[in-house]
């Protein structure tokens, strides 16, 4: 299962803008290469929608069946945003439905971010959002 966690407005190679969901998948202990010791991630990515910013802004908690899965790619470089370390990976991540062994959100696609949208939800505010529309619509 992951869940939506915001959105972001993209430009493609001709320059139209498009949305795309930002997608977590759930709580992994992972062991760290350098130290030995284990801690908490979650893989992320993000995968291409038809929404405009208004309806993007309501998928905001889904959640999706599925999983974020590990795919190899070219080596690119990449800053750790926490330490500022320019690491070498050949990795990303790309969303794949249950049952299925299509791929989403993974290609070479280039593109260019516009603007950044509003704050997304947590997910604990989130999960309260949706609690509350479910009881206000029952």
């Amino acid at each position: 299962m992951v869940q939506v966690t915001g959105y972001k407005v993209r430009v493609n190679k001709d320059k139209e803008e498009f949305i795309v969901l930002e997608l977590i998948g759930s709580l992994e202990l992972v062991q760290s290469q350098n130290t030995g010791k284990f801690y908490a991630t979650a893989r992320r990515c993000s995968i291409p929608s038809t929404f405009d910013e208004e309806v993007a802004k309501l998928m905001v908690g889904s959640k999706i069946e599925g999983d974020i899965v590990r795919v190899s790619c070219d080596p690119y470089e990449y800053t750790v945003k926490r330490t500022g370390e320019t690491i070498s990976l050949a990795y990303s991540y790309a969303y794949q439905p249950a049952g299925s062994k299509e791929l989403v959100g993974h290609g070479s696609v280039e593109i260019d971010e516009q603007k950044a949208p509003e704050k997304p939800v947590d997910g604990i505010k989130a999960a309260a959002q949706n609690q509350r529309k479910k009881l206000t619509t029952k």
